[in-house]
């Protein structure tokens, strides 16, 4: 196994070559897995958002042409970009163009505080910042020159609108601290031969949940998250016929690979990306695309539910609507079924790789009052108490988890790995459970005493 990015922490090789042996990780990178969902589904759509649409074959071409411009703005493979772009076909570009660069993409929520992009970039020391110039939350590009003032590793810029001081030719533009500013758009150049790139490396990073002031990140590889988004798909039976709506943020990993982005495309369905979760914009758009599948938190759909009355779309082509969040919102699940006609499906997941769902033929018990069970069988979970002793089934405790999608530390977060990891590698998720009689677990809380605590390195 080669050596991941400096300060992560690598599976052991034992559980390496376990994942290997019964094929949960096959060794292709997130973006060349586009590039044969490229030829294998060239002409269908791949995205759709407003009045955009790109088939497989144009988007695939859109990553080559801005990794190659990527390159030639000195991006070097290893080197961190932190990502905070709305629900737009540019997130999808970027991200596997980065990765396509050999770069790994740092994905940041669009509402987090200037002074957590800040840090994330100096915890990072992301070399680029790639975001949207003019947002109703603060000036990014402001912001950028800020950090690139006090920490000299930030250098490049990338805006979906032109800053106003752009270059006329779409070139960049460089301040006086060096750092260089430039329209997303002139991102691009003439593809390159393919980087050769391991699969068991970082592919992005994802913020933790965990933390008040400053959450940890966890550093996903192409490995573990492909190992989950493609078994999430084949959970959900998602075929070429399948309209994927993924309601903001992008960068969750619920909308990222529960199937969401990357399930969707492995399958050679269509996503379809809305720029907010109001019903009003998201129900038309269900009618309009005839969209299958979505994923939203319990508190979206109810609002859905609320406001159907009043916005009259026809949602029958619905199949599936997964709901996320802890504990279980059974009366909402029952509502979604009657009302809409399809399957609810309870998922709690979390960014460390931790994923809990119901399955499609589950029992009304189950599928209503539970988040299921692992995505694989190789996904491990025990339910401990305060010394760490298991508890009976029934009995309420913490959730432990350890598998082929969970990461074995937060990127150079010492103090969090050591309360966060045992020694044998089982992550403790801060959540509190219990395991029913058929199996299944209900999380049911969160131990917000460990969570309540910040590393200050």
């Amino acid at each position: 196994m080669a050596s991941m990015l400096d300060g992560c922490t690598p599976w052991p090789e034992e559980f390496v070559d376990r994942y290997w042996s019964v094929g949960l990780w096959r060794g292709n990178t997130l973006d060349n897995l586009l590039r044969g969902w490229a030829l294998q589904y060239g002409p269908r759509t791949a995205l759709v958002h407003q009045d955009t649409r790109l088939t497989y074959a144009a988007l695939n071409r859109r990553v080559d042409r801005m990794a190659a411009g990527f390159r030639l703005r000195g991006l070097r493979p290893g080197q961190r970009v932190v990502v905070q772009l709305p629900n737009v076909p540019e997130f999808v570009v970027t991200a596997f163009a980065l990765m396509r660069a050999g770069a790994v993409p740092v994905f940041c929520p669009l509402a987090h505080p200037a002074a957590g992009v800040a840090e994330l970039v100096r915890v990072t020391q992301a070399v680029g910042y790639v975001a949207a110039s003019d947002h109703p939350f603060f000036d990014h590009t402001a912001l950028a020159a800020d950090i690139a003032a006090r920490w000299p590793f930030l250098r490049r810029v990338f805006t979906l609108e032109a800053p106003e001081d752009a270059s006329p030719y779409g070139g960049l533009t460089t301040d006086p601290s060096g750092c260089q500013y430039g329209p997303l758009a002139s991102v691009d150049a003439a593809p390159e031969p393919a980087l050769v790139q391991s699969a068991d490396q970082v592919a992005f990073f994802l913020l933790s949940d965990r933390g008040t002031e400053r959450p940890p990140l966890v550093p996903r590889t192409h490995d573990d998250f492909a190992c989950q988004a493609l078994a999430a798909a084949d959970l959900v039976a998602l075929t070429e016929d399948d309209v994927c709506l993924v309601v903001p943020p992008a960068e969750s990993p619920f909308a990222l690979g529960t199937p969401g982005i990357v399930g969707t495309l492995s399958a050679g369905g269509t996503v379809v990306l809305a720029g907010t979760a109001d019903p009003t914009e998201c129900l038309p758009l269900v009618e309009r695309e005839r969209v299958t599948v979505t994923s939203v938190p319990a508190e979206v759909a109810r609002a859905w539910l609320d406001a159907h009355a009043a916005v009259p779309a026809d949602l029958s082509s619905l199949r599936l609507v997964q709901l996320d969040g802890a504990p279980a919102d059974r009366a909402t699940a029952e509502q979604v079924g009657a009302a809409w006609g399809c399957r609810p499906q309870q998922v709690f997941g979390m960014a460390e790789g931790v994923l809990l769902l119901t399955r499609p033929a589950d029992p009304d018990g189950t599928a209503l009052g539970t988040q299921g069970r692992p995505l694989s069988s190789d996904d491990q979970l025990r339910i401990v108490d305060a010394d760490g002793g298991n508890v009976a089934d029934g009995e309420p405790g913490e959730l432990l988890a350890r598998g082929p999608s969970t990461p074995r530390g937060y990127y150079r977060e010492p103090e969090w790995n050591a309360r966060s990891f045992t020694a044998d590698g089982w992550f403790r998720t801060g959540r509190l459970a219990r395991r029913t009689a058929t199996g299944d677990l209900e999380v049911t809380g969160r131990l917000a005493e460990r969570d309540a605590g910040d590393s200050s390195s």
